[in-house]
């Protein structure tokens, strides 16, 4: 059972690692949109939106070699692991 909590403990961190930049990004974004929003009493929609997305899908841009690569790695070692998870070690 070693195992199997390893992999879940390392796929939790991998998860937390590739997701805490984007959404930070996307809160920064919103934050500075929002702020900007009540500053001119601008309320329109596709303008929260547009920014939002433009700053994930660059953050995606920038970061998606990396997060592919953690991702394999993990897979990797999900299936050198399977041995161990299926005897129960």
């Amino acid at each position: 059972m070693e195992a199997l909590g390893s992999i879940v403990r390392e796929a939790l961190i991998v998860t937390a690692v590739l997701c805490f930049p984007v959404l930070g990004v996307a809160t920064l974004v919103g934050t500075a949109v929002g702020v900007l929003q009540a500053a001119t009493q601008v309320q329109e929609q596709t303008l929260t939106l547009l920014p939002k997305m433009l700053a994930v899908t660059a953050m995606l841009a920038m970061f998606g070699g990396f997060a592919m690569n953690s991702c394999s790695v993990l897979f990797r070692e999900a299936v050198a692991a399977l041995p161990a998870i299926v005897a129960g070690r």
